[in-house]
Order: structure tokens, then sequence, then C-alpha cells
């Protein structure tokens, strides 16, 4: 019997547990060597990402408690970014879609996929690539001001981005400071 602990693991993090489960179920055979865990929101698989010590991806839904927008893999990428993320979500339009690569995602697989869609995009990720829907053109005009807005999310901190991620949320300056354990 194999020792669980030694295995590589994927997170599946959404916050519905049917979702989870189906997606667990789909692609156990597709990766036989690694184990996989659940998040519910943004807190635990931080709380996940810190403790195991190896994660071969993350699948991550945009829209689950702890996030808002794009704030959840933004986070996720800035304090983790050794670990590939695929966004699996049920927006489908174009934009989204190349946000999340130009955040960070290695992939992005529509909720609506079927499995052959979910199992292309985490082979390709495992290889290394950056997988999206092949029926869906991101090449879609994104504004000079997201542009711009982009590239500034991207040079911030790992803890600058935390901050935005909490400011985001509705924090005041002194739930943030506690949260971060430093002065106000």
């Amino acid at each position: 019997m194999e020792d669980t602990n030694l295995l590589p693991v994927v997170i599946i993090a959404d916050d519905h547990p049917l979702f989870r489960d189906a997606i667990k179920h789909a692609i156990e055979g597709l990766m036989p060597n690694c184990s996989f865990r659940l998040a519910g929101d943004l807190d635990d698989l931080r709380q996940q990402l810190r403790e195991i010590e190896y994660v071969e991806m993350v699948l991550l839904d945009l829209t689950m408690p702890g996030t808002t927008g794009f704030s959840g893999l933004l986070s996720i990428r800035s304090e983790f970014q050794d670990v590939p993320v695929i966004v699996v979500s049920a927006t489908e339009d174009p934009v989204t879609i190349r946000k999340c690569i130009e955040l960070g995602a290695s992939g992005f697989i529509p909720k609506s996929s079927g499995v052959e869609y979910i199992v292309d995009g985490i082979k390709a990720v495992q290889s290394g690539q950056v997988w999206t829907p092949p029926n869906i053109d991101i090449d879609a005009d994104i504004d000079d001001t997201s542009s711009e807005l982009l590239a500034k999310i991207q040079s911030l901190t790992p803890q600058q981005t935390r901050v935005l991620s909490m400011l985001s949320e509705g924090l005041l300056n002194k739930q943030i400071a506690y949260e971060l354990g430093v002065s106000e």
C-alpha cells in the first residue's frame, strides 16, 4: 500500500462539495500517483498550501468564499509562485480567461467542459504548457486601462497582494494590520 503522505497533492478548491467531488472523481484515474485534497474557501486553500510539502497543482474556482473577482488567483499566485494553478470557473468569456492567464494561471477550464477538456487541460499543464479551451478565442481586445492595471498588479509583492485582497474584502486598516501581524 502506498503512503499517501509521499505522493504529490492536487488541491481542488471550490465552495460546492458536489463539484469538488465530481472533479476529483473525473481526474483520479488520470493522476493515479497523486493524492487529492479539497478546500472550500481561500483560507483553507492557503493553509493547505503552507502545510503540504509538494503540491502538483491547484484547481481553483474564481468565485468562492474569501475571493472577489480575481483576488483569489492573484493571492495564490503571489504567495505560492511555484504551484501551477488551473482556474475552473462558470465564467467563460474570453476577457476573463485572458485575464486569468495574464495573472499567472497555468490554465482555464470552464465548468461546462466535458471530462475530455478537463483531462486535456490537466495534461497540458503537467507538461508545462498553458492551456485554454480551444473553442474560445482569448485574443479578444482588452482595453489599455485593463492592461496597465494588470501589469501593476503583477508587480506587487506577496504582502502587498494580501493587503490589496483584504482591502477588496472590505477590511479596515486595523483589521488588516491584525491579520498580518503588523502595526497599523
